[in-house]
């Protein structure tokens, strides 16, 4: 694998983990049951793509941060990142 690829990949491993930790952080600052609970009540409710949506706003911190440190594939990773968040809510909004 090349070091350009390798390096968007890392960008879009912590995109993702950025998502799933900003996901975790609301839950857990605005709901008053448990991570399970509140997943189960989002898919009943279909505002699932919503806490997914909320999550990807450490993307942007994380982004920043990269490119602050001039590691532009890192930040396309990120950006890569949240265009997979945006398909996945695309996709849970209509299936």
């Amino acid at each position: 694998m090349g070091t350009l690829k390798k390096e968007v990949f890392i960008g879009l491993i912590i995109g993702l983990l950025a998502n799933i930790a900003g996901c975790y952080l609301y839950i857990y600052i605005f709901s008053t049951h448990n991570l399970e609970e509140t997943i189960q009540n989002a898919l009943a409710q279909d505002v699932l793509g919503n806490i997914i949506a909320l999550g990807a706003i450490l993307n942007l911190f994380v982004f920043f941060i990269f490119i602050k440190k001039n590691q532009i594939y890192r930040a396309r990773g990120v950006v890569f990142a949240t265009v997979v968040s945006a398909l996945i809510i695309l996709i849970s909004k209509f299936y």
